[in-house]
């Protein structure tokens, strides 16, 4: 039985509704058209993410003076994105997915737009406000990957996922790497050069919530809603469509992407910190982390594949054993060797891809259409969190310790995720 919040969104336009519930053709198309959208509104919500990523901690650090708040800002903009997933997943439950991720990428932009503001007049609180309001990017560009899952069968539903985080390789690797350009822009119209990103992710931001506003129709999740309630209602369908919750799943799924954030965001923020202790300038930054985030995403196409091929908890030890190794390297690599430091990050990268990947499917594969869109929305509030306590976390290690214990630490900690997955199994 559908939930009464999101009934109100079934009875929008049904003639044209239904004409996708008759046709299996149309709901191909449709499957298509989504991931086509959805793809070229991750471009530019990876751009929009690079910014914190990169320059974020450099940010707070000028500001204040002092590294051991420097994981601060990456701190904020993930708690700020917890609140977020919680709203886009509640408006997407109630509204569709057109809605919901576009009012989280409009956000977003406007949070992107406050750190600008900051940095002009030196406000710190300012900054630390606006940081929250720019995480909703990041949990709508996060959350973007259900909806290629929506109309997509079990067996190609990782793929589905990868095939639109893939895209999100094109502006998160251009984001890092135009540090400097934006930089100079920004001093030539009179903001401070590390506010520079900030501008491209409010314009990034924007044209991502733009193309999502104007393009996605009809709503995948609203026809997806409607073909499980049909389907459900038919006796002669009844024992082969209807699909069950599982919460053992959705804990399992859970788990894996908050171990990979908490292990990703606490190396991956103390990264820039650590290069500029050591004599980078703010291009090599931008090189490593354009290096790192393309980790995070261009192998998902060959990801998917494999997540569906050998399975959500092969591919989950592989994450834990990835992570394991980039946590060493990053945390023995001579401080002044940019080849390690690419190696470590994009290991990095590359072991977070694995996780969220493997661990989406797990709770697309545990959800109803008629609630998923609500329990992803809180699956990721817990990702959110986590990479929050992650990013806080990792400056004051750095801090009372060193870089190489932060990444110490990281890389024995993501070797959690052997016993869950074992312990999922053993549960069946």
């Amino acid at each position: 039985m559908l939930q009464k919040e999101s009934v109100k969104v079934l009875d929008v336009r049904p003639a044209l509704s239904q004409s996708y519930m008759d046709s299996s053709e149309k709901q191909k198309a449709l499957y298509k058209r989504t991931l086509f959208v959805v793809s070229i509104s991750q471009i530019f919500g990876g751009a929009g993410l690079a910014a914190g990523v990169t320059v974020g901690a450099l940010l707070a650090q000028q500001m204040l003076g002092t590294n051991a708040f420097a994981g601060l800002p990456s701190a904020l903009f993930t708690l700020g994105s917890a609140g977020a997933a919680l709203f886009v997943g509640r408006l997407s439950q109630r509204f569709g997915r057109r809605t919901g991720l576009t009012a989280g990428f409009m956000i977003g932009g406007l949070g992107a737009i406050g750190v600008i503001i900051a940095a002009i007049i030196n406000s710190i609180f300012l900054l630390f406000a606006s940081l929250l309001v720019y995480g909703a990017g990041t949990a709508t560009n996060l959350q973007a990957r259900y909806a290629g899952t929506d109309l997509a069968n079990p067996k190609q539903r990782a793929t589905a996922i990868s095939m639109t985080m893939v895209f999100t390789t094109f502006g998160a690797v251009a984001g890092p790497n135009l540090v400097n350009v934006m930089g100079n822009f920004a001093l030539s119209i009179g903001v401070p050069s590390l506010a520079g990103p900030f501008i491209l992710a409010a314009a990034a931001y924007i044209l991502a919530g733009v193309v999502l506003f104007t393009m996605l129709r009809p709503d995948p999740l609203v026809i997806a809603r409607m073909i499980e309630s049909t389907n459900i209602k038919s006796r002669d369908h009844l024992a082969t469509t209807e699909q069950t919750e599982s919460k053992r799943g959705i804990v399992v799924g859970a788990t894996i992407m908050v171990l990979t954030q908490i292990v990703m965001v606490a190396i991956m923020t103390m990264t820039p910190v650590h290069m500029r202790h050591h004599g980078h300038d703010l291009g090599s930054v931008g090189l490593v982390i354009g290096f790192h985030i393309g980790a995070m995403y261009l192998p998902s196409l060959v990801t998917g594949v494999l997540v569906d091929k050998l399975g959500r908890t092969v591919m989950a030890i592989a994450s834990g054993v990835t992570l394991l190794f980039a946590g060493l390297l990053s945390a023995f690599a001579p401080g002044d060797s940019m080849v390690l430091l690419v190696i470590a990050l994009s290991l990095l990268g590359l072991g977070w891809n694995f996780g969220l990947i493997s661990g989406t499917a797990l709770i697309v594969d545990s959800t109803k259409t008629s609630t998923r869109a609500k329990t992803q929305g809180k699956v990721d509030v817990l990702i959110a969190l986590s990479g929050a306590a992650g990013g806080a976390m990792s400056g004051m290690i750095v801090a009372g310790s060193s870089y190489l214990t932060l990444s110490f630490i990281g890389g024995i900690f993501s070797l959690l995720l052997i016993p869950v997955v074992i312990w999922s199994r053993r549960e069946k």
